[in-house]
């Protein structure tokens, strides 16, 4: 059977507008008949893959998404002595073996070596591609065709702790997608939230008021705050599978993506806002039961004044309405930090073990 590790968080927001629409607007959504703050689940990756945390728990095991390898390998050509002729060939014939290259008669040589869609690279992957390139330098030459072949390039397996964690799709190469071993829900309100608009002017320092006494610039941004409920699903089972049986890689992976979610915010509008914050309260399930979010505690708005202490409630009550109901029983461990219980330590010793 598969071990499922499941993560409710509960995440207060001041303030904010952390994830935008196409209008500027905070994103958010319709639940239980009302609006609701909402952080989609591209934001939180992107900001716990980024993050200085998750990068600092798991240095050199993480990759990057890029459509501009083939710049890369050509500046690297390049600084080697190759000719630019032969180095925009050469960058273009191996890019062009992860994806379709970009084809713009109004482009520059160079954007034309851009993928037209995100590869996610991992390390391993990029080391082998840069030994290649480094070959060619050396040797003064074109590559081989056995040298292009997708599996000389990329290997048999990504081992990039966030392809493993979050998948990969190639289109072009579909024998090298991963499946995801992490699942992250939209995060969502628990109560109704209502957008304001934040008007705001810029002042020129120079402006001595002597023929113009008005602002340089007038604009509004929209904010809201919220008590936000995260759910996040991980198969520990297939990301071990997905880090080639690496069980000190897996722990590490699993701690520092605890730690980065109840402690990295999404990075939007963070200068204007600084609504940088931590879970206040986490429940961590791990078990072999069919995994569900708890999301149905919040159809019904958190109402009043404590709704934190409300949402906590109702995160609880609800867990134990689905484990008595389908006899489905898993081990927990709560960080509460209102009441002092538990501890991040203790958190990351329970989802890692």
């Amino acid at each position: 059977m598969t071990t499922f590790i499941q993560l409710h968080l509960l995440t207060a927001y001041a303030p904010s507008n952390l994830n935008r629409d196409d209008t500027g607007r905070p994103k958010t959504a319709i639940m239980g008949g009302v609006e609701r703050l909402r952080v989609s689940s591209q934001s939180l990756k992107r900001a716990w893959r980024t993050s200085e945390t998750f990068s600092a728990l798991l240095n050199g095991h993480i990759g990057a998404r890029t459509r501009r390898l083939g710049r890369e390998i050509y500046q690297q050509l390049l600084s080697g002595g190759v000719a630019e002729d032969a180095a925009l060939s050469i960058a273009g014939n191996i890019a062009g073996k992860l994806g379709a290259i970009k084809k713009d008669k109004n482009a520059t040589p160079i954007q034309n070596l851009d993928i037209e869609q995100l590869v996610h690279i991992s390390p391993e992957e990029r080391g082998r591609i840069n030994q290649l390139v480094n070959e060619l330098i050396a040797t003064q030459r074109e590559p081989k065709e056995d040298e292009l072949n997708i599996k000389q390039l990329l290997g048999e397996q990504a081992q990039g702790v966030d392809i493993a964690l979050f998948g990969r799709m190639l289109a072009s190469n579909p024998e090298f997608n991963v499946e995801a071993a992490c699942q992250v829900a939209h995060a969502l309100g628990v109560s109704a939230v209502a957008v304001e608009e934040d008007f705001f002017t810029a002042v020129d320092d120079l402006n001595r008021k002597d023929e113009d006494a008005g602002s340089a610039h007038m604009g509004e941004q929209g904010f809201a705050s919220a008590l936000l409920y995260s759910y996040i699903c991980i198969s520990r089972d297939l990301l071990l599978q997905n880090l080639n049986g690496d069980e000190a890689l897996l722990e590490r992976t699993l701690r520092a993506l605890t730690e980065t979610a109840i402690t990295v915010s999404p990075t939007g509008k963070q200068n204007s806002f600084a609504s940088r914050a931590y879970a206040s309260y986490v429940l961590a399930e791990k078990g072999e039961c069919q995994p569900r979010s708890l999301s149905v505690a919040f159809f019904n708005p958190v109402r009043g004044e404590d709704q934190l202490m409300q949402a906590m409630t109702n995160l609880q009550q609800q867990y134990q309405k689905f484990a008595r109901a389908y006899d489905m029983h898993s081990e927990l461990y709560q960080l509460n930090v209102e009441n002092g219980e538990g501890t991040l330590a203790g958190l990351l010793d329970f989802v890692a073990k």
